[in-house]
């Protein structure tokens, strides 16, 4: 396809990302179809972990063998849970997709959690198995015995209740005779839990086939808008440091088998350790949240890494600064493509995007929507800003057990409330503000709290900044920030008013945070990179405000 025929080339009937009735027409019809085209790329590298490189038909054979076993030995059915619990191992992917291969659910539960945080979700989702890690294992087992419920133990010990997993690669049996069809449930994927209990969001197959499309017609956009023809050029080498459980990891893994790319993961996030991988790997694309992107870049420009395979740097999860593209054009030019987006859980991952010349020219927008997914603004304001709904193939169904947490979320009509802020210029991209619930309303005027975050964000000493709202008794609520500054920089009272004049300088005067605090050790965040709010609102200080 040439790249002159724009993106009506990609769009239109019979093209590769064709839509009718809201959802993508070509590609697989499930995640079962989706993974068993992945054999056809043989002995290509498709994972790089721990010292392991394994081929694709290697994976292929072994999560078809792991799928025997689940159906066979297990006596699992389309429609069980498999509860999928380790760091970014080979093994993960082994596990995931045997339970797609198996026509199970697969339900991957944060490997950070403790054991009571298991037990809440696997209370919850009632699984049929548990595929663990060595790690994990101890978390799980009193559950796990307590229920009933077998688990197999990766890198690990067999232990009371649970085997040790030995892999099975037959290549002459392939994946086990279940019907797996687009309408069954494919997944159980629990929300971070940063205002409450995480709940269970279930996706079918329709909708995680979207979520994998979702990525390549993005990649095919944005290499017509570099002027190429989308398909063309070397394999992708991803170094993805996204915790697999998190839908921001999909969207990057869905994208590298798609294309029959390689995947590059970490145990552990080391930015040190990922300058040796890309280096070593020849990696072409980053994506991790902006945390992780900004020590990137950080030790990347102090070292004087000239990053020199690297194409793509991708950021998800979290709000990007706007800092970042900055930098990035800083440090390389337009040689490496900055790219954010914008995805939930109940969106199956990203379902917006923002790249290149596009993301250089408006750094605050998280992009346009893909073609199956609509954007609505409920209630705008004089400025056009009101909670984002979304509409489209690749939302949820609903939670897990819950009916009326279901029904609070979604309109009769399919409309999905996101709880964010947000604006749509005339070109249609969108700009999320804040969340709903971070709004702060000080003496009738709304404050978007990642306004003065962005703001804050842009001084140079300030590495990280969280703005939220306390109590006043005139005001109804008054904004306040939290800081962590760079090391060396003056954390005095000179040091917070200068950081108040820096935002009175761009912003009215009602935004200003009436009181700064600064913090040396870093911000309390969740495993995607989401800062915890609600655990800086129960500092000393702000507590002490509160009570004035």
């Amino acid at each position: 396809m040439a790249a002159a025929d724009g993106l009506e080339g990609l769009l239109a009937p019979g093209a590769p990302f064709a839509v009718e009735d809201g959802a993508y027409v070509g590609g697989p019809r499930t995640l079962r179809e989706f993974v068993e085209v992945t054999w056809g790329y043989g002995d290509r590298t498709f994972l790089v972990a721990e010292g392991v490189r394994m081929g694709y038909r290697e994976f292929f054979d072994a999560a078809c063998g792991l799928a025997r076993r689940l159906v066979g030995e297990y006596g699992l059915r389309p429609g069980d849970r498999a509860v999928v619990a380790m760091r970014n191992l080979p093994e993960w992917q082994i596990a995931f997709w045997a339970a797609q291969l198996a026509g199970l659910v697969a339900v991957p539960l944060n490997a950070w959690w403790t054991e009571d945080e298991f037990a809440y979700a696997l209370d919850d989702c009632s699984p049929g198995v548990l595929l663990v890690d060595g790690e994990r294992v101890g978390r799980v087992r009193a559950w796990a015995v307590r229920h009933g419920v077998p688990g197999i133990v990766f890198r690990g010990e067999a232990e009371a209740g649970f085997v040790a997993y030995a892999a099975d690669t037959d290549p002459l049996l392939g994946p086990p005779d279940v019907d797996v069809l687009p309408e069954h449930d494919a997944t159980i994927i629990y929300t971070s839990g940063t205002t409450g209990r995480p709940k269970g969001a279930v996706a079918t197959h329709r909708a995680q086939v979207g979520a994998a499309m979702n990525p390549r017609y993005f990649a095919a956009a944005a290499a017509l808008a570099r002027g190429e023809v989308p398909g063309t050029g070397p394999a992708m080498v991803s170094l993805t440091a996204f915790p697999f459980f998190h839908v921001a990891a999909f969207t990057s893994f869905y994208a590298v088998m798609a294309a029959g790319g390689t995947l590059v993961t970490m145990r552990k996030w080391d930015a040190g350790l990922a300058l040796e991988l890309m280096r070593d790997e020849g990696v072409t694309h980053f994506a991790g949240v902006p945390t992780t992107a900004l020590q990137l870049l950080d030790l990347a420009r102090r070292t004087g890494d000239p990053l020199t395979s690297l194409r793509l740097l991708s950021t998800g999860g979290a709000a990007a600064p706007p800092g970042i593209v900055a930098g990035l054009t800083e440090g390389y030019g337009e040689r490496i493509e900055p790219r954010n987006g914008y995805g939930l859980t109940e969106t199956c991952g990203g379902v917006l995007s923002n790249v290149g010349a596009e993301y250089r020219a408006h750094p605050g927008s998280v992009g346009r929507p893909s073609p199956v997914t609509e954007v609505r603004i409920d209630r705008p304001d004089a400025g056009g800003v009101g909670e984002l709904w979304l509409r489209g193939q690749c939302l949820v169904r609903g939670y897990w057990g819950d009916p009326d947490a279901t029904r609070a979320a979604f309109t009769p009509d399919g409309w999905f409330r996101t709880g964010d802020l947000a604006r749509v210029d005339a070109g249609g991209r969108v700009a999320v503000v804040d969340r709903l619930t971070d709004m702060v309303i000080r003496g009738g005027e709304n404050v978007y709290c990642v306004e003065v975050e962005t703001v804050l964000n842009g001084h140079p000493d300030v590495v990280d900044a969280a703005v939220f709202g306390v109590p006043h008794p005139l005001l109804g609520e008054e904004v306040v920030a939290v800081v962590r500054l760079r090391p060396g920089a003056g954390t005095g009272a000179g040091a917070t008013e200068a950081l108040r004049a820096h935002v009175g300088t761009r912003l009215a005067a009602f935004k200003v945070p009436a009181r700064i605090l600064v913090r040396t050790e870093e911000l309390p965040r969740n495993p995607t990179g989401k800062i915890l709010k609600r655990e800086l609102r129960e500092l000393r200080e702000l507590r002490e405000l509160r009570e004035l």
